[in-house]
């Protein structure tokens, strides 16, 4: 078994900042791509971060320049950072790991709980 645990989401004024951290853990050989989805209400889910084992990183036009996304692989952590953050982020954020159990497994998506991330005044 393999377990997400998504940390860091709350309520935040307009214009703040946030740090939400995700921690990987269970039966684990090696973890590929980690990154960040969120989905707002009446919307569908989207891609906010992603970033490989090779630490490249990718991210929505919509949060390029608010955003990084670093991960610790010794600790299988993943963490995302955005500031200036706007009442559109308002969302819930899951976590996403590509995660191998074994060297001939071929990786299988996992996911967080998710978290929500109000952004208001």
């Amino acid at each position: 078994q393999v377990q997400l645990v998504e940390s860091g989401g709350g309520l935040v004024q307009p214009g703040g900042s946030l740090r939400l951290a995700c921690a990987a853990s269970g039966s684990i050989f090696s973890i590929g791509a980690m990154g960040w989805y969120r989905q707002a209400p009446g919307k569908q889910r989207e891609l906010v971060a992603l970033i490989t084992s090779g630490y490249t990183t990718n991210y929505a036009d919509s949060v390029k320049a608010r955003c990084t996304i670093s991960r610790n692989n010794s600790k299988n952590t993943v963490y995302l950072y955005i500031n200036s953050l706007k009442p559109e982020d308002t969302a819930v954020y899951s976590c996403y790991a590509l995660v191998r159990r074994t060297s001939e497994d071929n990786g299988i998506d996992y996911w967080g709980q998710g978290t929500q991330v109000t952004v208001s005044s």
